[in-house]
């Protein structure tokens, strides 16, 4: 089986790969090159341009911000931490993804199975020697089955997109910040100042996140005891709070340990946003490589 999905070029190793400037492309640290526009032509992440998918999108995110609310996070969050939906294995949730398409993203209608192997393997090219990010790159959207009937059939607002903190002030930088005016917390004192029910540093593990795939992918990591180093679980966790790692938005709420984290979460960054181009991926060939790693750091069977 080979999956095609557009993809720029790699460097090899670490080297930097020379480009010309008329190709306006960008260099990242392990010698990935960005492309300089999405699938539809456009800049990557730009919710104004006029596309095909920017109504829906912008949609998707009033319908999301007017119901993530502080109360709705804890109940999803009890639901779904009991993980009594589904037993089976990280390879077969990865195969489920072949039918989810996700609607808040501006830069891509694929099938997810293409955008985590990817991601996955342009992160092996530049880092061969982090295979715990290689695994993280590959099962980082998988929490996307809770769109899937025998997880709930959840609504997209409430799997995918943007993610950010509840319980205290939802900062100006979170894309179509306008809609909050319409959520219910918006106007609760208790929620609504810089701080609302945290205090200054006491890291990202003690704060509520919008509910979606990320928080459900790292209940389903930390409860099957996945090995994954702290920097994986916080990858996994964080990779949709774009208010954080591109705005600098809540660091007030980060400790030391979260510090560290994102450093690698921004190298991550990278290759889970503009990775999505076209490159043959090869299933067959690769599969083994993560089974290996699925194994290393995952039980036989997760409950999800």
């Amino acid at each position: 089986m080979t999956i095609i999905v557009d993809q720029p070029e790699f460097g090899i190793g670490g080297e930097k790969k020379k480009i010309s400037n008329s190709e306006k492309d960008l260099i990242l640290d392990g010698g990935f090159v960005v492309p300089h526009a999405n699938s539809f032509g456009h800049n990557f992440r730009d919710y104004d341009a006029e596309s095909e998918r920017q109504e829906g999108v912008e949609i998707f995110y009033k319908t999301n911000h007017i119901n993530q609310t502080y109360d709705y996070v804890k109940k999803m969050r009890e639901e779904y931490g009991k993980l009594d939906k589904v037993e089976m294995s990280i390879w077969e949730c990865c195969e489920l993804l072949n039918d989810v398409v996700d609607e808040s993203d501006p830069d891509l209608d694929e099938p997810q199975i293409e955008h985590l192997l990817q991601t996955a393997e342009a992160i092996r090219k530049d880092y061969p020697n982090e295979d715990w990010l290689h695994l993280t790159a590959l099962v980082h959207d998988l929490g996307k089955v809770l769109l899937l009937p025998c997880f709930g059939e959840l609504p997209q607002w409430a799997v995918v997109g943007d993610t950010f903190p509840v319980g205290c002030a939802f900062d100006e930088s979170i894309v179509h910040h306008k809609y909050f005016k319409e959520n219910p917390d918006y106007n609760n004192s208790a929620y609504n100042t810089k701080f609302g029910v945290y205090k200054k540093g006491c890291g990202l593990d003690n704060v509520l996140m919008s509910w979606g795939h990320d928080d459900y992918m790292y209940l389903v990591a930390k409860k099957n005891k996945s090995t994954l180093p702290s920097a994986g679980l916080f990858t996994i966790r964080y990779h949709s709070f774009y208010a954080l790692h591109r705005s600098g938005a809540y660091k007030h709420l980060m400790n030391e340990e979260d510090k560290e984290n994102l450093k690698w979460l921004q190298i991550f960054n990278k290759y889970d946003l503009y990775s999505k181009s076209k490159v043959p991926v090869d299933v067959e060939k690769v599969k083994p490589y993560y089974l290996s790693l699925i194994q290393k750091y995952f039980p036989e069977k997760l409950r999800w």
